[in-house]
């Protein structure tokens, strides 16, 4: 009986298939674990630039929706209808449910022979625009008349070429270009 037990586990440490099945399971199961690891590393990766492109892109939005754009006429104002003083447009929103606060926009101009930056603005809601909320916010379908007030070292007179910016706290800067007709009279219409 001792020689039969003893040729049994023999037999049974020669003969290994029941280890080898386990064994392949084993290796499966960590493969299968590392993979999943790999696998949720790489999405939390990919979401994580999903999420910054969209951020990029609604960010840049935001800038393009706070645009001006000119409403009506450009008008020059000569006191001595010879050279400009003043020049008076309206301001609008580009998107109506934006919002802009007028306060903070800077103004720059230059022409042939003059640059300033920095230059006086008179701000006010137009005629039959509604406030809808503070004196300086531009927002919805309000419109603003502003009134640049040109450097004394501007000598804008008949033929003579000028640009006007308005350089808003966000969105793209707004370019007034205007040349001036053979005649200035004390408001001149540039359209």
């Amino acid at each position: 009986m001792l020689n039969k037990i003893s040729r049994t586990l023999k037999n049974l440490s020669q003969n290994q298939k029941g280890m080898t099945g386990l064994e392949t399971a084993i290796i499966l199961i960590a493969f299968v674990t590392v993979a999943s690891v790999l696998a949720y590393s790489v999405l939390s990766a990919g979401i994580f630039s999903a999420e910054k492109g969209k951020e990029a892109v609604y960010k840049g939005l935001d800038q393009a929706q706070g645009n001006l754009m000119v409403k009506g006429n450009v008008l020059a104002i000569s006191a001595d209808e010879t050279n400009v003083d003043e020049v008076v447009f309206c301001v609008a929103l580009t998107i109506p449910n934006q919002r802009i606060d007028m306060s903070t926009v800077v103004a720059n101009y230059w022409d042939s022979e003059t640059h300033d930056e920095g230059l006086e603005l008179d701000m006010a809601i137009s005629a039959g625009s509604t406030e809808r909320g503070t004196e300086e916010m531009l927002e919805g379908d309000e419109q603003f008349t502003i009134t640049v007030t040109l450097p004394d070292a501007a000598a804008v007179s008949a033929y003579d070429s000028f640009t006007i910016q308005l350089i808003p706290p966000s969105g793209a800067t707004l370019t007034i270009q205007r040349t001036m007709p053979g005649t200035v009279v004390k408001t001149t219409d540039l359209h």
